[in-house]
């Protein structure tokens, strides 16, 4: 159950929100086709370009450039095709379930104002764009913890539409998430080595993909765990590279450094018996 409120700060916290990403989807309105339907699952539009019009609930919507649409289950739509459009909708689709916020019907996150659909601009127009891009990249590369990344991009998108919910900070500018399930976002850093550690990862490239600061990362991940993501990181690589040393005996100490993310073998010698207190090669040798 996710849960959300407004405090008297004006600062939005989430306590709990863990939805299940279904799809993405990216296309052109250039002919007539989809009928007037509605689903079982909650869908997000958002209108990359061109200008359009939707049915919805037995009302003609004019659609534009920066127009996020929001279809609960239930709803019933139709993205019309306008031939006379100078340019024909470009819309790129979130398919998601398990959504519930308190005194709202399962899958129904209010838009500001209400209605189906959110017109927006400027920096949140860019942010909604941003993350719409980066899931697109995501679901064409099928990477291991491919799932984890769109589940994150799909929270940031919610996170921002909550976000409208609330009024303007009356003495700071800006936006705190003070309580954005840390322990979520812990576990897909978490998810994320592991199913990366044998790749260049930096706290920046994580920050950038959960679209959070590197620094807001680093104090939720040493509040949840006592250690930093980095240190975490190099614990899990030095765990695997000692179930290497012991099980793949035909690779060298230097080809094993290099399997979990590490050039220089010297450095990463160091860093082995730091940790483990003996080197790579007296682990494999006293295993014998």
């Amino acid at each position: 159950m996710s849960k959300y409120c407004v405090s008297e700060d004006n600062s939005i916290q989430i306590e709990e929100m863990n939805p299940t990403f279904l799809f993405t989807w990216k296309g052109t309105r250039t002919a007539a086709g989809e009928a007037y339907h509605c689903h079982d699952i909650v869908e997000l539009a958002f209108v990359l370009s061109g200008t359009g019009k939707y049915h919805i609930e037995g009302q003609i919507y004019d659609v534009g450039e920066g127009d996020l649409l929001f279809f609960k289950p239930g709803v019933h739509h139709q993205a019309l095709y306008v031939p006379e459009a100078e340019v024909p909708t470009t819309e790129f689709f979130v398919g998601f379930c398990d959504v519930q916020l308190p005194g709202r019907e399962p899958g129904d996150v209010p838009l500001p104002g209400g209605g189906y659909i959110l017109h927006t601009g400027g920096e949140l127009r860019q942010r909604i764009f941003r993350i719409c891009s980066s899931m697109e990249a995501e679901s064409a590369l099928c990477w291991p913890g491919r799932y984890h990344m769109l589940k994150t991009y799909l929270m940031q998108l919610l996170l921002l539409i909550l976000k409208e919910q609330s009024p303007a900070p009356q003495t700071r500018k800006g936006y705190s998430f003070d309580s954005v399930n840390k322990k979520y976002v812990v576990e897909q850093i978490v998810s994320y080595f592991e199913d990366h550690y044998s790749e260049k990862i930096s706290l920046d490239t994580i920050a950038e993909n959960m679209y959070l600061s590197p620094f807001y990362i680093s104090k939720i991940f040493k509040s949840e765990t006592g250690d930093t993501p980095i240190r975490h990181l190099i614990g899990i690589r030095l765990e695997r590279a000692r179930e290497m040393l012991v099980e793949e005996r035909e690779m060298s100490i230097q080809e094993v450094a290099a399997a979990v993310g590490y050039d220089d073998a010297y450095h990463f010698s160091k860093l082995f018996k730091k940790y483990y207190g003996k080197s790579p090669s007296q682990i494999r040798k006293n295993d014998v």
